[in-house]
């Protein structure tokens, strides 16, 4: 969950959007992310000494760690940031990037409180609220996430980072219609050359389509987005689902292997050994679940892990139910309408019934 609502914000490297010319031949064209990346890297040049280029630099490879999902930009994007914070240390929009960047590195607690002094400071900035809107609903703190969504679209009606938060914030407390509404408008007002915006868009609509037991208009929409944006990880991973809806197992191997390729994370290692178990390929799966663990565990400690198909692997695996059963009801608590996280919460509670009763 926690990388989902972070893309909000607006992550297989050496991804490129194609075009086909007229001709025929098939030419790698820069992501948007990948141009403001040049542009700001040429500000620099021609005047390294102020702040502007480096901060603008730290939001585009911000932008490109969602594109690509390669943590490594998160900390050039850091390494520019103090560029700029030494020449002007209270800079806003170094700092509002600043926080951008903390929740990006799941380092959620000193984004919400450097969203908040930074909300002192400008109590009418929008994407402020947007950062604390962000930080308050990934610590759980779902009530303060509301209410600084809400002002983000008192001050700006309809703002498109106000319109996807209050979609997330809808989905998750069960209004799937409702965030189906506000994401759909989203994308009207996204323009096409924001590819990859308009892209993770459409995946979270697909994403609420299957949510609501539609696959076909998932399928639908997640085709959109992969030819929006080609080899996008956030929609092979959706789609993956999908196939898995229709019983297409092989075809969902086939897309999350592609997607563990473009963005390695244990978590999307998981799903690619359920999904080799579902496809009838046990020896494979094992040695997938194997080094998911492996990986999840040397990261469980740190700010961005694996922790929560930890609990599931515990569950299924290892028959640890009781720490399982403690994370999933916590999990459940807002009212997460996720059917396979429901799902998984009763397969939790029905074996850790089975092992009270021994």
């Amino acid at each position: 969950m926690s990388r989902t609502l972070v893309v909000a914000m607006g992550f297989v490297t050496g991804l490129a959007v194609t075009t086909v010319r007229p001709a025929g031949a098939e030419v790698a064209v820069a992501s948007p992310a990948e141009r403001k990346i040049e542009q700001a890297r040429s500000v620099i040049a021609r005047d390294p000494g102020r702040c502007q280029g480096h901060s603008d630099l730290a939001l585009a490879l911000a932008r490109r760690a969602r594109e690509t999902s390669d943590p490594a930009l998160y900390a050039q994007a850091e390494q520019a940031l103090e560029k700029c914070l030494t020449v002007s240390p209270d800079d806003l929009e170094a700092l509002k990037v600043r926080a951008w960047v903390f929740l990006g590195q799941h380092r959620f607690a000193e984004a919400r409180d450097l969203a908040i002094a930074l909300n002192k400071r400008v109590p009418d900035d929008v994407m402020v609220y947007g950062l604390l809107t962000d930080a308050q609903a990934e610590l759980g703190n779902y009530k303060e996430a509301e209410a600084a969504c809400q002002w983000m679209l008192d001050l700006r009606p309809g703002n498109v980072p106000g319109l996807t938060r209050a979609a997330y914030l809808r989905e998750l407390f069960g209004d799937l219609a409702g965030a189906l509404e506000l994401m759909a408008s989203a994308y009207q007002q996204t323009p096409p050359s924001e590819v990859e915006d308009r892209a993770w868009i459409l995946t979270q609509i697909g994403h609420l389509q299957l949510t609501a037991r539609r696959p076909a208009e998932a399928e639908a929409v997640l085709q959109q987005a992969m030819a929006q944006f080609p080899g996008y990880h956030y929609a092979l991973g959706q789609m993956a689902h999908v196939r898995t809806a229709q019983g297409r197992h092989k075809e969902a191997v086939d897309l999350l292997r592609q997607r563990y390729q473009a963005a390695p994370h244990p978590e999307n290692l998981y799903d690619l050994a359920e999904a080799l178990g579902r496809a009838g390929r046990p020896a494979d799966a094992r040695a997938a679940y194997a080094e998911f663990e492996q990986k999840a565990r040397a990261e469980m400690e740190g700010a961005d892990n694996a922790n929560r198909e930890l609990v599931y692997y515990c569950a299924d695996h290892t028959s640890r139910t009781a720490e399982a059963q403690k994370e999933m009801q916590a999990a459940l608590a807002v009212g997460v309408p996720d059917p396979e996280l429901r799902r998984r919460a009763d397969l939790i509670a029905r074996a850790a019934e089975r092992r009270h009763r021994r």
